[in-house]
């Protein structure tokens, strides 16, 4: 049964998150399976359990592009002067080098500090590397992006991604914060982000946090991510939202279809999946060789920094999701190593069916 054996390889050891879920979808159905707790001394985790998505929220603003793409109103290679004029962005990045995070912006910057405030910072800050010559991820990028969206669309952000993704998907769970009910908390607060503030560490900080109120509670049903939170409301295209698994399973799996070209158009689906100029880096989506009993797969996939991730292959109907509250683990391990565990335990060439009449 591989969902519960991924799952026991997600929750085993002393640095395993409280709780998780993961699963896979293909042709023949789907399985989930759940395990842990939704915060210190909370809920069980079920399948309905809605998960901080932190920058699984980036794939979800590449797909809301994507749509638009699909829909006539912008091309992904468009510059990103036509739509949001006036930011610090060399004037001939496009939404591409935006999305393969080629457009020399910081990695991130707690923009929620800055005196005259998140969106005039972000509109302002100066490049940290020269565009265009290689990729550096960047928060900073994504947060344009979502402007972007938003100002094509018409609406904003949140109504924006409900009508362009959660709508025609029937995605009933995925929304930004603030959500109530079956949720999982994202983390202990800002203790992470004090911290990198503090230390300088990844990144140079370019702003003071004198008298700052940082969080010290468990964020659950509000972003965990601090420039989502503190400076655009917890609406943002680089973090924000929360899914439960299921639904995210529907999502990966539209894209893993061809059937799907009615939402995702054929070549346009092909420009967003192929590895840009960096290898490893589509249009918003990482990707990876994988091999399944001998076959070379290509692997798109994204993880989140509260311990979540999705993935997909194309053309082969198979997708899988890892949902964990990890930052609550005393030593977390970092999703990437967590994902990589459940990708190494699921069998996209087994019928779900076979684990859905486990009960599993």
């Amino acid at each position: 049964m591989p969902a519960t054996e991924a799952l026991a390889s997600v929750l085993t050891g002393r640095r395993a998150p409280l709780g998780a879920v993961v699963g896979f979808a293909g042709p023949d159905g789907r399985a989930l399976a759940t395990g842990g707790v939704t915060r210190p001394g909370g809920d069980l985790v079920t399948e309905q359990t809605s998960f901080d998505l932190a920058s699984v929220t980036k794939v979800v603003t590449s797909c809301a592009l994507h749509r638009l793409a699909v829909l006539g109103e912008l091309a992904l290679t468009d510059p990103l002067e036509r739509y949001l004029p006036g930011t610090a962005c060399a004037s001939e990045t496009s939404l591409a080098d935006l999305l393969w995070h080629r457009a020399g912006l910081w990695e991130w910057q707690p923009l929620y500090l800055a005196s005259p405030g998140p969106r005039a910072a972000l509109a302002s800050l100066p490049l940290r590397y020269p565009p265009h010559q290689e990729r550096h991820y960047s928060d900073l990028g994504f947060m344009l992006l979502g402007q972007v969206v938003s100002a094509v669309a018409g609406m904003r952000l949140r109504a924006a991604v409900k009508t362009l993704v959660a709508k025609p998907l029937r995605l009933r769970s995925l929304s930004f914060g603030p959500i109530d009910g079956d949720v999982a908390a994202g983390g202990r607060g800002d203790q992470v982000e004090q911290e990198m503030v503090r230390s300088g560490e990844p990144y140079p900080v370019l702003f003071e946090a004198d008298g700052f109120g940082w969080r010290d509670q468990p964020t659950q049903g509000v972003a965990n991510d601090g420039n989502a939170f503190h400076g655009f409301g917890g609406v943002s295209g680089h973090a924000g939202l929360f899914a439960a698994a299921d639904d995210l399973l529907t999502l990966a799996l539209s894209l893993a279809t061809p059937g799907a070209d009615q939402l995702w158009g054929t070549g346009i689906r092909d420009q967003v999946f192929a590895d840009g100029p960096d290898a490893g880096q589509a249009m918003g989506w990482r990707s990876q060789p994988w091999t399944f009993q001998g076959r070379p797969m290509r692997l798109l996939w994204h993880p989140g920094f509260t311990g979540c991730a999705v993935g997909f292959v194309p053309d082969h109907e198979f997708a899988m999701v890892m949902l964990t509250n990890r930052l609550f683990a005393d030593e977390p391990t970092d999703t990437a190593s967590l994902w990589a565990s459940v990708s190494d335990k699921i069998e996209p060439g087994r019928p779900a069916g076979e684990e859905a009449n486990d009960g599993c």
